[in-house]
C-alpha cells in the first residue's frame, strides 16, 4: 500500500496526557509537593507520561488511552515512515530505598528473546540531595565472572561505579550498562518505549532475578555517564542520542511552535514537560490547553501551530523540558 498523502492526515491538535501513578516497592507514600497523590496501599515509584495506559485529557481524544490513539492515528501523531508504536516512555522516578542491580538488552538481544525493542534510556535529576548518587557501569578491569561471582555473594555493589548526581545533572544510560538508582534524587527519565529489565541483584527482596539474562546483556565497556549541556541561543540541549533528544528552553513570555522547534526538524511528535512553573498552549482552531507544573501536553506530527505562553504564578518562570524521539539513521 503506498503512503498516506499528508493531506489526507487529520491534524490532531495539541493535547494534555493524565499520568499513571505506579506502584513500585522502593517507592514513597506521598508524592507531595511533586504531585498532589497519596498512596492509599503500596507505595509509589514510577509516575508514567507517556505511557501507553496514560489517559488524554484533553481535546477530541479525550478520554481514550494514548496507546490506542497512537495504533489508530500513528501517521498524525508521529509521522509517516516512523516505526509502529509508542516511540519513547517518559517517566518521574521517586525512590525512597535502592532500586534493583539490572541491566537492559539492546535491540539485537531483544529481538533474539521476542521482545520488539531494546532499553536506552536518560535519567535527568529535578532535584537531588546532598551526596545523591545512582550506579552507572562497572568499574574498570571488572570480568563477567566477578560480577556472577558477587551477585551470589551480595556483595555486586563493590564492583558497581557510583556517580554523584545534583539538580541539572543529565545521566546517560545506553543498552548493556548495569546500573542501579539509589535514593536522594528526582529523576526525569526518558527512554524507548520497552519495560524489559533484567534484574541482576534485588537487595533480598522477594522478586524474580534474570542473571543469566542479564550476564549475557551486559557490557563490560559502555557510553554512559554524564552528558555535559550543549548550549545554543535559545535552549539548551541536555542529550541528543539515538532514540531520543531532550532540551531545555527557559520560556519568557510567549514562544510560537516554530520557535519551539529545534533547528533543522521535520515536524514530529514531541512533548512539553514542565519541570518548573506552567503554561498554555493555544492555537486556531482548538481550545487552549493548560501544561501544569509536571505536567505533560503532546504536540503531535499534524499539529496546527501554536503559541506555548508563560503563565507561572508570581516569582516563578516556564523551566520547559521538550523531548522528542531521535530515530537511529
Amino acid at each position: 500500500m503506498a503512503p498516506l498523502a499528508q493531506s489526507s492526515i487529520t491534524p490532531i491538535a495539541p493535547f494534555r496526557i493524565d499520568p499513571v501513578f505506579t506502584a513500585r516497592v522502593w517507592g514513597f507514600k506521598d508524592l507531595r509537593p511533586w504531585y498532589n497523590r497519596v498512596a492509599g496501599g503500596d507505595p509509589i515509584g514510577e509516575v508514567w507520561l507517556t505511557g501507553d495506559e496514560c489517559v488524554i485529557a484533553t481535546g477530541p481524544h479525550k478520554g481514550e488511552k494514548l496507546g490506542a490513539v497512537f495504533a489508530a492515528a500513528h501517521d498524525g501523531l508521529v509521522g509517516e515512515g516512523t516505526p509502529a508504536g509508542s516511540p519513547i516512555l517518559i517517566k518521574v522516578i521517586f525512590a525512597r530505598d535502592k532500586l534493583s542491580v539490572q541491566v537492559h538488552p539492546d535491540d539485537a538481544m531483544a529481538c533474539k528473546y521476542g521482545e520488539p525493542r531494546g532499553k536506552t534510556e536518560c535519567w535527568y535529576a529535578l532535584d537531588a540531595e546532598p551526596g545523591a548518587r545512582v550506579a552507572v557501569g562497572l568499574k574498570p578491569g571488572t570480568t563477567i565472572e566477578q560480577v556472577r561471582e558477587e551477585i551470589a555473594d551480595g556483595t555486586l555493589e563493590t564492583h558497581l561505579n557510583a556517580v554523584p548526581v545534583a539538580r541539572g545533572d543529565m545521566v546517560f544510560i545506553d543498552a548493556g550498562t548495569v546500573h542501579a538508582i539509589w535514593p536522594g534524587s528526582i529523576l526525569l527519565e526518558t527512554q524507548q518505549y520497552s519495560d524489559t529489565t533484567y534484574r541482576m541483584f534485588d537487595y533480598g527482596r522477594p522478586r524474580e532475578l534474570h542473571i543469566a539474562k542479564s550476564l549475557e546483556a551486559t557490557k563490560l565497556a559502555t557510553r554512559a555517564g554524564k552528558i555535559a549541556p550543549q548550549k545554543l541561543g535559545d535552549r539548551t540541549v541536555l542529550i541528543d542520542v539515538d532514540y531520543f533528544r531532550v532540551e531545555q528552553i527557559a520560556v519568557d513570555g510567549s514562544w510560537t511552535s516554530e520557535n519551539l522547534r529545534y533547528i533543522g526538524e521535520e515536524a514530529g511528535l514531541a512533548y512539553l514537560f514542565a519541570a518548573g512553573g506552567a503554561g498554555r498552549v493555544s492555537g486556531s482552531g482548538f481550545e487552549a490547553v493548560d501544561l501544569p507544573t509536571r505536567g505533560v501536553v503532546a504536540v503531535p506530527a499534524s499539529s496546527p501551530e501554536f503559541v506555548l505562553e508563560d503563565v507561572s504564578g508570581p516569582g516563578e518562570k516556564l523551566d520547559l523540558i521538550r523531548i522528542t524521539p531521535n530515530w537511529p539513521e
